[in-house]
């Protein structure tokens, strides 16, 4: 099932339509895809792989869902499109760790490390507390039903790897000291636009417009 990325966070109903699709499913598998592959594009979606009740027992009902696979293949991922097309060979590696077996129940092993996952930067989370610390670098780990119950309240958006593009918000400076520099990078540029219309003999233009700021603003400057 494909799913946007809200289906996999909202509260709510979203948390209760969460917590019985884990306790009548067997929720064995998420593969978070790179941005705009399904819907519109730069929207996120994932892969939910699941079995009604388990495997053992299609008409289990409670408690079916125990250790939950996550391959990432978003983080650093290249930005797909008609240049750059996404094709079986990304798909690779996850249908290397996931296994012949349709249920999600071959052999799997934690760690998997394609597309420079090893030089991508770790995200400050739950995800990677008390984790080692290559295996927090890989794109495929294991996450019990437990701690996404404790650690995650339900939430199933569990990602560990930070994006290269991503803004750290606790780094930024403070929203007057951005605001300052914002009104000074604009003022900047009113000046230059003003000089650019004088130059090409819309000087009276410009006029009207430098007084239209100074009635809002005050004398403007050049």
């Amino acid at each position: 099932m494909v799913v946007p990325d809200n289906v996999l966070f909202e509260g709510g109903k979203g948390t209760d339509i969460r917590r019985d699709l884990m306790d009548k499913c067997h929720l064995h598998t998420i593969l978070r895809l790179p941005t705009g592959i399904f819907y519109a594009q730069g929207v996120k979606t994932n892969v939910l792989f699941f079995t009604k009740g388990t495997v053992a027992n299609p008409n289990q009902d409670k408690n079916c869902t125990d250790d939950v696979w996550v391959y990432d293949l978003r983080t650093n991922m290249p930005s797909f499109g008609k240049r750059t097309p996404f094709t079986e060979q990304h798909l690779l590696p996850f249908e290397n760790v996931y296994g012949e077996d349709p249920h999600g129940l071959s052999p799997r092993t934690e760690g998997e490390w394609s597309f420079n996952a090893e030089e991508t930067e770790l995200a400050d989370s739950e995800e990677n507390k008390n984790t080692d610390q290559h295996l927090a670098t890989s794109r495929w780990r294991k996450f019990s039903r437990e701690w996404i119950r404790s650690a995650k309240s339900d939430s199933l958006d569990i990602s560990w790897l930070k994006d290269k593009d991503s803004i750290d918000a606790d780094s930024l400076p403070e929203p007057d000291v951005l605001a300052a520099e914002a009104m000074g990078e604009l003022v900047q540029a009113l000046g230059e636009l003003d000089a650019l219309m004088r130059e090409l003999g819309a000087g009276d233009e410009a006029d009207v417009q430098r007084q239209l700021l100074e009635e809002e603003f005050g004398e403007v400057k050049a």
